[in-house]
């Protein structure tokens, strides 16, 4: 199965409008770059798509392991207080936010013969191995300096990998359409790298493997993974850097992004979807092992279920946010979700007959929380560059990821020091208090669904619909060269390389 990008002018430099000669306002001429192009208006092959996605397997992996593992195994095997735990995923998460508006920048004013986003992903995987490492393999008794010095670089190499994989995908995909689908893809291969992460454990215990840590294999599984996926990622996809009319950015274009109203829309809803499900998360393990009756191995395969449900979340969202408009999708699956979380409360303790259902439909929904909000930012990219005149995708990204680290840093540290406030013993075994386990119930029901909601509200009103976005491409790809004929009602069923509705007319 091939890996090619179906209707990719390869020999074309990475200025597609640009004449030879020509440097615009960029300085710049066409000879400075043989990065491969994808057109606009292409369709992106399914093996491509599927390739490019590698890289969220082991990335997925991680911030599953991250956000629901680590941090219970810090407080309950390595002996770290649960203050000390949630203080340095805090002051991580908010000392890293600082980073992303440097590697949006930076991105932003990447040009290489190699392409932008390429030697970005390339330069965050040895950060990110060696930090996994340090972190997976920490000793017992880890001291608040140990967390926060690997944090950070973990969190550092996690950015930079993260970032460049999402604005690329957003280069990739030009379509309102499209932009749902590869995000799905990208979701979907992502749905396997967390299913990776809870398996491990599991199959450790059932074949009675007793000296190896499930800990520090996932942190194995992710450190080899990182380089082979990365190849199979980067190699085979074709890099655009679109014409812009200007290259230096300052970090005055972060205060004229916050005067716009639909960039404050997506951050918003970004912190409160990532807000939500990340408070859920820290305290995943907590509440279905001391306060609904499961195992360790039964609170895994739960989350496994709700997990394994992305598979089919993540598309069904993406079809329908194709009917009915991404933000008014994210609207309505945020609402489903938020009621069915709160269905955990009545079910029966200790009943896979009950939970997994519930979990299933929970796990699909908040499937297309990440799909819609990345798509969503891609298309807000584009009216931002029609206006300005130039790509501010990484710097738009940046934002989000900003966002969701700040998210990240509420979610860790104020479920940990919540819990520790009302004397809850996180240590296997413990006996907490009938009064100690409400809090528990009521940190894990009230926090995430309170943040959800105010996601899906986020866009009431919201104006950027498939035919508005539909003439932004069509000025954009008349700027650029490129004369391209969107049906944005009906083209691409599917990332296929069978023929479609966008034709496009090289000048």
């Amino acid at each position: 199965m091939g890996l090619d990008f179906p209707c990719a002018d390869r020999g074309r430099a990475a200025y597609p409008s640009a004449r030879p000669g020509d440097t615009g306002r960029t300085g710049r001429s066409d000879s400075v770059s043989q990065v491969k192009q994808a057109p606009s208006g292409g369709r992106l092959s399914l093996s491509a798509s599927l390739a490019f996605a590698a890289i969220s397997l082991p990335l997925a992996a991680l911030g599953l392991s991250v956000g629901v593992q680590l941090p219970p195994y810090f407080a309950s095997q390595l002996g770290v207080s649960l203050a000390v735990v949630g203080g340095a995923f805090g002051l991580v998460r908010l000392m890293d936010i600082w980073l992303d508006p440097v590697i949006g920048l930076g991105m932003d004013r990447t040009r290489t013969r190699f392409g932008r986003y390429r030697v970005w992903m390339m330069a965050g995987a040895p950060v990110l191995i060696v930090s996994v490492c340090m972190l997976y393999n920490a000793p017992k008794g880890a001291t608040l300096a140990y967390l926060v010095i690997w944090l950070l670089a973990m969190y550092l190499g996690q950015s930079i990998m993260g970032l460049s994989h999402s604005a690329w995908a957003a280069v990739l995909a030009k379509t309102y359409e499209q932009r749902s689908k590869i995000f799905g893809i990208l979701t979907a291969v992502g749905v396997i790298g967390s299913l990776t992460a809870l398996a491990i454990p599991i199959l450790l215990e059932q074949t009675g493997v007793k000296d190896v840590n499930p800990i520090q294999a996932i942190g194995w599984f992710v450190m080899v993974m990182i380089p082979i996926t990365l190849l199979i990622a980067v190699i085979p996809t074709p890099e655009t850097i679109s014409r812009d009319d200007g290259a230096h950015f300052k970090f005055s274009d972060y205060a004229r992004l916050f005067a716009r109203g639909n960039v404050i829309r997506v951050l918003a809803a970004d912190l409160f979807v990532t807000l939500g499900p990340g408070w859920m998360a820290a305290l995943y393990m907590f509440f279905f092992m001391n306060s609904r009756g499961f195992t360790q191995t039964g609170a895994s395969l739960l989350l496994m279920v709700y997990i394994v449900a992305g598979f089919v979340g993540a598309p069904l969202t993406a079809a329908l946010a194709n009917r009915i408009s991404k933000h008014r999708a994210l609207m309505l699956t945020t609402t489903l979700y938020s009621v069915g979380l709160g269905l955990l409360l009545f079910l029966p303790k200790g009943s896979f007959a009950w939970f997994i259902p519930v979990m299933a439909i929970e796990g699909a929904l908040a499937a297309g929380f990440g799909v819609m909000i990345r798509a969503i930012t891609a298309d807000i990219g584009d009216e931002l560059r029609l206006e300005g005149g130039r790509e501010q995708i990484g710097l738009l990204y940046s934002l989000t990821a900003a966002t969701s680290k700040l998210a990240g840093a509420f979610s860790i540290a104020l479920t940990f020091n919540l819990l520790a406030l009302f004397g809850y013993d996180p240590r296997g075994g413990a006996a907490n208090t009938p009064e100690q386990l409400l809090v528990l119930d009521l940190a894990f029901i009230i926090g995430p669904i309170a943040f959800v909601m105010l996601a899906g509200a986020c866009f009431i009103g919201y104006k950027l619909d498939a035919k508005t976005h539909a003439e932004i491409r069509r000025q954009l790809d008349e700027r650029d060269g490129v004369s391209v004929n969107y049906d944005e009602a009906a083209v691409l069923e599917g990332l296929t390389a069978e023929p479609g509705q966008a034709t496009v007319d090289r000048r």
